[in-house]
């Protein structure tokens, strides 16, 4: 079922209009036409040089679902999110692009419901290293160490959020071009390295990913290289 969303609900969201819907797992969906553009610069809680947005959107946001073929024909089929890649191994995971950003939404096959995270995409390195290092004097604030993924190259940490989902910290993910983009199955599992599960016990899946890291350290698996030069920061992978 399909609704117009309320003219206070847009204005709360500071859209001109909104449609309302859920999917096949009651996760609400919301619509927007024509969002409002802030008069005010953003102002951060640190210095920091800010963001990859514009084109790209905000970043990503993934969720738990405990049927995913349901769910894929759901995203993929109605609503066309284009499919960039999957994995089958250690759990079921598949990955949407809509704009050149690798992937703007994801799904975990992790047999619940819920959000599992959302990314944003700092524009320096260091700004989200140095997030890092702060959310490490906060004891259990780190949900997974610093470390890259596999499928979009993007060097990230996991913070645990206080509403009970993660919040993904990342730099340097791919650029891809979305006419000429072919999916995939991504066999090396979501990680080059790091990324160690701290919320995870040895036997409930730790051991497994780590396992898979090393293997592809031993088959020499690797993002390609990304030359240092000045302008580094503005600087994607295709």
């Amino acid at each position: 079922k399909v609704q117009l969303g309320r003219r206070d609900l847009a204005d709360r969201r500071f859209v001109e209009d909104l449609i309302v819907f859920h999917d096949p797992a009651g996760n609400r969906l919301e619509l927007v036409h024509n969002p409002m553009t802030a008069s005010d610069p953003f102002v951060p809680g640190r210095p920091i040089d800010g963001f990859v947005t514009g084109a790209q959107g905000m970043g990503h946001a993934v969720l738990h679902v405990k049927n995913i073929d349901q769910m894929l024909a759901f995203y993929r089929d109605i609503l066309d999110f284009r499919v960039s890649d999957f994995g089958l191994s250690p759990y079921p995971l598949y990955f949407f692009h809509l704009n050149g950003r690798h992937h703007t939404f994801a799904m975990v096959g992790s047999g619940r419901a819920g959000f599992h995270h959302f990314m944003v995409e700092f524009q320096n390195l260091d700004d989200m290293g140095q997030g890092y290092d702060l959310a490490q004097l906060d004891e259990g604030r780190v949900g997974y160490t610093i470390g890259r993924h596999t499928n979009d190259f993007m060097t990230s940490y996991y913070a645990n959020s206080p509403s009970g989902f993660f919040v993904e910290s990342g730099w340097g993910g791919r650029v891809i071009d979305p006419d000429t983009w072919q999916p995939h199955e991504t066999t090396v599992g979501p990680s080059f390295w790091g990324h160690e599960r701290l919320y995870l016990t040895e036997d409930g899946g730790r051991k497994t990913l780590r396992d898979m890291r090393l293997k592809a350290a031993a088959d020499g698996q690797r993002a390609p290289p990304l030359v240092d030069c000045p302008w580094l920061y503005g600087q994607g992978y295709k």
